[in-house]
């Protein structure tokens, strides 16, 4: 499939280079309004903008940045939404291509906070994302939004599927040594044959200095789980800060100089999906900015915590102020009895971020709550913090 070229002949952006360009998939979530029950027992829906591409520009522009996101959408209503919602966000749209024959895709999940919340992808036969080539990288706006920004971003699951795979390589071959930040966003249901992953992601690595993922994610790319070797081994491939992301234990930061755990920041579970494009935008602004790495990782924890305390993704990206705010008042100090973890909540374990591939937990007394009502159990629990929609 082509691209239309209306969008392709845009003149190159008269401001300057990016800070962050980003290149994976967008599209729109439809999440419920209603939790702890299944899709089936939803009764209405919200409409937000999606993709893990998109999020991660959103949450970057919110704290400062100039973004932008290569992606694609198709020439139907929910592209217009994408492109005008991006615009919105303060996220120029126009690195998004027009793919005919395709329809933009949407996203559903399910809410059983605190730790389970199924996706439901609606991408066949192709999405637009999928349909990226690397002639795209010709058009000169394009080819210097990619060469010139300060960090591209890239999706492990835009290596999933040709062209796109070989557009993301081909995007790497022109940073010619330039800042490529990994987001290893493993989702094994996009690939045809998932045993074709780790080839991919070692190839991906070995143009990266940042990478970036939860414990499935690291192994995937390095063949171990365990927070330490992996990014152990994700400096050996040559990136120069790993990040891992560890659930109720924290997210690790190692360099070949310092290593450091941030710990999680207790939340009122709404939604985790998008929590981890939101760790993803503020260290985006943190390495940009060169704060030092655990000022960075403690704001990335507390971005993603105030995602997993909301129902949508892009639109509920925190500002700078709201982090500042989380972390005063993580340092402050407690009543007694705030320390104490629901003895339910005990079992938290890290989601994977595979996705739509788990089964729901429901509970027998699972009952319908309002959107902004964690379910019983969701209080005061570390959030995972490792989904990415």
């Amino acid at each position: 499939m082509r691209t239309s070229r209306e969008e392709d002949a845009e003149p190159a952006p008269a401001q300057g280079p990016y800070d962050v360009v980003t290149l994976g998939r967008v599209g729109v979530d439809l999440y419920p309004q209603q939790s702890g029950v299944g899709l089936a027992d939803v009764h209405t829906f919200a409409k937000y903008l999606g993709g893990t591409a998109a999020n991660v520009a959103v949450a970057a522009a919110r704290l400062g940045l100039r973004t932008a996101v290569l992606s694609a959408v198709a020439p139907d209503p929910f592209g217009t939404f994408v492109r005008t919602a991006l615009t919105g966000f303060g996220v120029d749209p126009a690195l998004v291509h027009t793919i005919p024959g395709t329809q933009t895709p949407v996203v559903f999940c399910e809410l059983f906070p605190p730790d389970d919340f199924p996706i439901h992808f609606y991408r066949r036969p192709v999405a637009p994302d999928e349909c990226l080539t690397p002639d795209l990288l010709d058009v000169p706006a394009t080819s210097a939004a990619v060469r010139t920004a300060r960090a591209l971003w890239i999706t492990g699951s835009a290596l999933a599927v040709e062209p796109t795979r070989s557009t993301v390589f081909a995007a790497l071959e022109r940073r010619a040594g330039g800042e490529v930040w990994f987001d290893l966003d493993w989702r094994p249901g996009f690939w045809a044959d998932p045993a074709e992953a780790p080839a991919l992601y070692a190839r991906a690595l070995s143009y990266a200095t940042v990478a970036v993922g939860n414990r499935a994610e690291v192994e995937v790319a390095v063949g171990t789980a365990d927070p330490e070797s992996a990014a152990g081994e994700l400096l050996r491939r040559g990136v120069r800060t790993a990040v891992v992301k560890q659930g109720p234990a924290g997210a690790l930061v190692r360099t070949a100089r310092e290593q450091y755990v941030a710990p999680p920041m207790p939340v009122k579970v709404v939604n985790g999906l998008g929590a981890g494009d939101a760790f993803g935008g503020a260290l985006c602004a943190g390495l940009l900015a060169a704060d030092p790495l655990p000022q960075v990782l403690r704001a990335a924890n507390a971005a993603g915590a105030i995602v997993a305390s909301r129902l949508a993704c892009a639109d509920a990206m925190p500002t700078r102020a709201e982090i500042e705010a989380a972390l005063r008042e993580q340092r402050a100090p407690r009543p007694p009895d705030a320390e104490a973890v629901p003895a339910e909540n005990d079992a938290l374990h890290e989601q994977p971020a595979a996705g739509g591939g788990a089964a729901a937990r429901r509970p027998p007394d699972a009952t319908t709550a309002a959107p902004d009502t964690p379910a019983p159990g969701g209080t005061g629990t570390p959030h995972p913090g490792v989904d990415q929609v």
